[in-house]
């Protein structure tokens, strides 16, 4: 089969490798389409560890081609599935925290993902897909399934407002989240306008354009006291260090950014004297079921940001368009012929 196989930092290859075999409890998936994330950018610099070699690709849907063991039901089923792969005893695993579990691996970064023909996924993270939902928006449920734990663990509510950092994918599906949520008065800043207008027509309130105005003066007036919450979805230190000042005292910030493994200066009275929470959400573990009935009920559609399809033989002119955030680009997905 053929596959992008990630041999060290900076150095990948389309290959023809052997077509897996499932072990015991696992499932191989013939890939319907696979959708290409910005971390996959620091994955093939080296920016985050990963297995070498190993095939990148952790937003997919595809049919089950074949399955070791007794779950045999889902041979040929359209599904979609969690990347946690644990051991589903320990402590961590029992109470719903997959990621916490010392054996867990992601698929896509230490186990080979979904930029390939078939993959392999463990039977217990498959979910069904239903006939409504297409494969571009299935693809794309992973980064959903982050907005709405970035929701989560912000603790977001009815009738709150919101502000929002970064019009990337991440941004966008926190917005989509947050209006299904019921929240608002919803800023979304970019410093790139075409995101802007995306971010507009998926119902932001306010969009700010990071450069040249003075986004800090606009905020208090949009904003009388701060947000209730502040989301930064870009890892980026000027936008951590405006969030927090912008959120008022006992504010929520929420950080869903990478940042780059860089070290950052923030002022520390932000948070202390404001009695700031601050949360980390770079996870999102236990939210797919909820993805993918919001998006079967109609209540979130993300397939909008999907502004370019693509072979797996084009991987290179993905990686430039994503890298240089080319204009109008937002997120690609690759797609694959039905046998």
């Amino acid at each position: 089969m053929k596959a992008i196989v990630l041999h060290a930092p900076n150095q990948y290859s389309l290959a023809d490798v052997p077509t897996p075999q499932p072990p015991p409890g696992w499932a191989r998936v013939r890939v319907s389409a696979a959708a290409f994330c910005a971390t996959d950018i620091e994955a093939l610099t080296g920016g985050i560890a990963a297995r070498y070699p190993v095939t990148l690709g952790h937003e997919w849907c595809g049919v089950v081609d074949a399955v070791n063991g007794d779950a045999r039901a889902w041979a040929g089923r359209r599904v979609v599935g969690s990347n946690d792969v644990c051991c589903l005893t320990c402590r961590a695993c029992r109470s719903g925290m997959w990621r916490d579990c010392p054996e867990f691996g992601e698929i896509g970064f230490a186990r080979d993902g979904a930029y390939a023909e078939y993959m392999l996924a463990p039977c217990y993270a498959l979910r069904l897909l239903p006939d409504g939902i297409s494969d571009i928006q299935a693809a794309m449920l992973e980064p959903l399934g982050v907005a709405i734990g970035t929701l989560d663990k912000a603790q977001a509510k009815l009738g709150e407002t919101l502000l929002i950092f970064g019009a990337g994918s991440i941004g966008l599906n926190v917005l989509a989240a947050a209006r299904a949520a019921g929240l608002r008065k919803i800023t979304v800043i970019d410093r790139a306008e075409d995101r802007l207008a995306v971010a507009r027509a998926m119902g932001a309130d306010f969009t700010l354009a990071s450069e040249p105005c003075d986004a800090e003066s606009e905020l208090r007036r949009i904003y009388a006291t701060g947000p209730d919450i502040a989301v930064d979805c870009t890892g980026a230190e000027q936008c951590i260090q405006l969030a927090l000042r912008a959120a008022p005292k006992s504010g929520r910030v929420a950080l869903a950014g990478y940042g780059r493994g860089l070290d950052m200066t923030i002022h520390i009275d932000d948070v202390h004297i404001k009695n700031l929470r601050v949360t980390g959400a770079g996870n999102n573990w236990n939210v797919l079921d909820r993805c993918i009935d919001l998006v079967a009920d109609g209540v979130i559609s993300t397939e909008r940001l999907c502004t370019n399809t693509a072979r797996i033989e084009q991987f290179d002119s993905v990686v430039a368009a994503a890298a240089a955030r080319a204009p109008g680009f937002i997120k690609a997905v690759f797609v694959f012929p039905a046998e």
